[in-house]
């Protein structure tokens, strides 16, 4: 009895040990600061976003169309977090940001870059048929406590391009072999304008592990992610994911927290995964 009542104390422990070692990831596509927007005006939905994130207290956040006055106010709100991620537009501050903010208290980063979504990922592009430059920031984190290290990426994907949609898939997947040469544990994230069921998807799916299929417990959320501040129809378009590789997933969630008004906080659910090595 005692033997085995020791022998779950230590499974416990090494339990708490190992998910306290694990990131907790959002995806968030927070909708760019348009001035021109009346009702969903990023000055109406900005506070109630700070409040979300810290809320959930993510480890790390790969958010899409971040421009950046609204990465100043993220910046600054979000204590303990700091970010990596450049302008698309110019390779500095013009243009939507995929920026990756972590909490630095508990992780640094050792390296970061950004390449663009297109045949000259080294420089200011738009690839193939896509509408506009896109990109990808990504990151090599280590957690201060475990010094354990992984990769994340984050990304934006064109509405309309179809070529481009599948050859950013290739493109990324091309550069996560190049670049994590020690094999590391990875993590995409990211507003890919693609459901499940196409091809880009399905072709991603066999690389890397959908998080939302793979997870221990079940999405209690919306089905999809993308609610175009839409309040009457279901939000069932799934577009924004987190992909993984040398984790697995606990928790899964697609978060539908709403303004006093209940309205949406943005035109896209954040997105949540405890991940465990």
């Amino acid at each position: 009895m005692k033997k085995n009542l020791l022998l779950s104390s230590l499974l416990f422990f090494t339990l708490t040990i190992t998910l306290g070692q694990s990131p907790i990831v959002m995806t968030y596509n927070i909708k760019y600061d348009n001035k021109e927007d009346k009702v969903n005006n990023w000055n109406f939905r900005k506070e109630a976003m700070l409040d979300l994130i810290v809320n959930h207290q993510p480890d790390v956040i790969g958010m899409q169309e971040v421009l950046h006055r609204q990465l100043e106010f993220l910046d600054k709100g979000l204590e303990n977090y700091a970010y990596v991620g450049v302008g698309r537009d110019d390779g500095r501050e013009k243009g939507e940001y995929s920026p990756i903010f972590y909490n630095s208290s508990e992780y640094e980063v050792l390296e970061s870059n950004t390449f663009w979504l297109s045949r000259s990922p080294e420089k200011v592009s738009v690839g193939w048929d896509a509408s506009m430059e896109r990109i990808c920031t990504y990151a090599k984190f280590k957690e201060k406590k475990s010094q354990k290290e992984f990769w994340m990426f984050n990304t934006h994907f064109d509405h309309r391009g179809d070529k481009a949609r599948k050859k950013s898939v290739r493109l990324i997947l091309k550069k996560m072999d190049e670049i994590n040469s020690e094999n590391l544990p990875v993590v995409l994230t990211g507003d890919l304008n693609l459901l499940p069921e196409q091809a880009p998807i399905q072709y991603l799916s066999k690389r890397m592990s959908d998080g939302l299929i793979t997870s221990r417990k079940k999405n209690e959320g919306p089905h999809g992610t993308f609610n175009g501040f839409n309040l009457e129809d279901p939000i069932s378009n799934r577009i924004d994911y987190i992909f993984t590789r040398g984790f697995s997933v606990n928790n899964y969630q697609h978060i539908d927290e709403r303004l006093d008004n209940d309205k949406h906080i943005s035109d896209h659910l954040p997105v949540v995964a405890d991940l465990v090595r």
